[in-house]
C-alpha cells in the first residue's frame, strides 16, 4: 500500500495585543474526557497557538483539544505559525511540529504532548 506523505500547514489565528499579552491569554479550560495520542487531521478546522507551550485545535463540529508541549517551544507564541508532516492522516503525540519563521527559514522542532479534549471557560 503507498502512503503519501501528507505535509500540513498550520497557520494559528493570532491574539489581538503584544507577545506579553498573549501569554496571559490562555483562557481558562476544563478537560471533557480522556486525553488522546492522536487527532485526524482531517477534521482540523484551525489551531491556537496560546503561547509557546499551549496550542489549542479546534476540530470540525466544535471540539477543543488542547495540546501541552512537555518543552517550551521558542519563538512559537511570536510566529503563530507551524508546520507538520504525517503520512497516516494523524496528528500524534510523538509527531514534532516545526515554527515557522517566515522568509527566515524553519525555526525550532518541538515535541508534542497528548490532546486533551476541553471545554474553553468563557470570561464574563
Amino acid at each position: 500500500m503507498r502512503t503519501a506523505l501528507i505535509a500540513l500547514v498550520i497557520a494559528a489565528v493570532a491574539a489581538p495585543g503584544g507577545a506579553k499579552d498573549r501569554s496571559s491569554r490562555v483562557p481558562e479550560a476544563i478537560p471533557t474526557g480522556k486525553a488522546q495520542s492522536c487527532i485526524t487531521t482531517s477534521r482540523i478546522r484551525q489551531s491556537h497557538v496560546r503561547n509557546d507551550w499551549v496550542i489549542d485545535f479546534e476540530m470540525n463540529g466544535g471540539q477543543v483539544y488542547r495540546n501541552t508541549l512537555p518543552f517550551a517551544c521558542s519563538n512559537l507564541e511570536f510566529e503563530q505559525s507551524f508546520a507538520y508532516k504525517t503520512s497516516v492522516g494523524e496528528l500524534c503525540s510523538v509527531d514534532t511540529i516545526t515554527v515557522l519563521r517566515g522568509p527566515a527559514g524553519p525555526g525550532p522542532t518541538c515535541g508534542l504532548g497528548e490532546f486533551q479534549p476541553v471545554k474553553l471557560v468563557a470570561k464574563h
